[in-house]
């Protein structure tokens, strides 16, 4: 349970990081930007996992590559259904890299 919650506030936290970003406009309320982190911290708390062990041998074939355009899916696919402020590729890559550090610093850490 301590580890959903980890990856909720990673995902809120790095949407809100991700504004910063030229190219990602964000004009709603805080409570949508809550929401689509919510989104993504249960999508990469539950379905990421799955998605990595489908997507084993692409991984291995492009030497770990894959997982970037898998997470770019996932945050891509939130962006699509909750927010839709992400208007260019360059965009979801930076912010796709924003979380990727975070992930990388805080769960992976523990």
């Amino acid at each position: 349970m301590r580890r959903l919650g980890l990856h909720i506030i990673i995902g809120i936290f790095g949407l809100w990081l991700a504004i910063g970003i030229p190219g990602v406009n964000f004009e709603g309320e805080i409570s949508s930007l809550a929401l689509a982190g919510f989104v993504l911290g249960v999508i990469n708390f539950a379905i990421k996992p799955i998605l990595d062990i489908l997507t084993f041998p692409l991984k291995i074939i492009t030497l770990g590559l894959f997982s970037l355009f898998l997470n770019i899916a996932i945050i891509w696919t939130v962006d699509v259904l909750i927010l839709g402020r992400i208007f260019s590729l360059f965009s979801l890559f930076l912010a796709t890299i924003v979380i990727g550090i975070l992930n990388i610093a805080l769960i992976k850490r523990n």
